[in-house]
């Protein structure tokens, strides 16, 4: 019960009032999966990409964290070719960095500034990884060709 209201108001104040390039939305109006889109940042290789997410609620939301991954391909170190995302925000302590207070919006956010500013030190594909650091502009032109092809 306390999931499906929290994501009610969570759900309306996105609609309100939805960051820059990002909206969400529930899947068959269902409170526990939501479709999301991305809109790659300005000032990266994903420009004017974009990017279609899936995201499933746990029943013990807000306590655990949600599931959520990518459906669009992307070429980045910390995604993977399943549309996985290593974000510390999504992984539960004491590993990861999950509270309660977080929420779907600044998840999507931290999602967004992923795309904006890879971590090559904690990838989930390590060769794209080894690229970002060893050759950026092959890395950026592997990740806008993936833009052209998948977004």
């Amino acid at each position: 019960m306390q999931r499906n209201t929290r994501m009610a108001r969570e759900l309306k104040r996105l609609e309100e009032a939805p960051p820059p390039g990002i909206s969400v939305s529930a899947k068959e109006n269902k409170l526990n999966l939501l479709e999301a889109q991305i809109l790659g940042p300005p000032d990266s290789p994903y420009a004017n990409s974009l990017f279609n997410l899936e995201i499933l609620i746990p029943d013990n939301y807000p306590f655990t964290p949600p599931s959520i991954k990518f459906l669009t391909k992307v070429y980045h170190p910390n995604i993977d070719d399943n549309g996985r995302i290593c974000l510390d925000l999504i992984k539960m302590p004491p590993k990861g960095g999950w509270k309660p207070t977080i929420g779907i919006e600044n998840l999507l956010i931290a999602t967004r500034m992923l795309l904006e500013n890879p971590n090559p030190n904690d990838p989930l594909m390590a060769d794209i990884a080894a690229e970002f650091i060893n050759d950026p502009k092959e890395f950026e032109k592997k990740a806008k060709e993936h833009c052209k092809l998948y977004c």
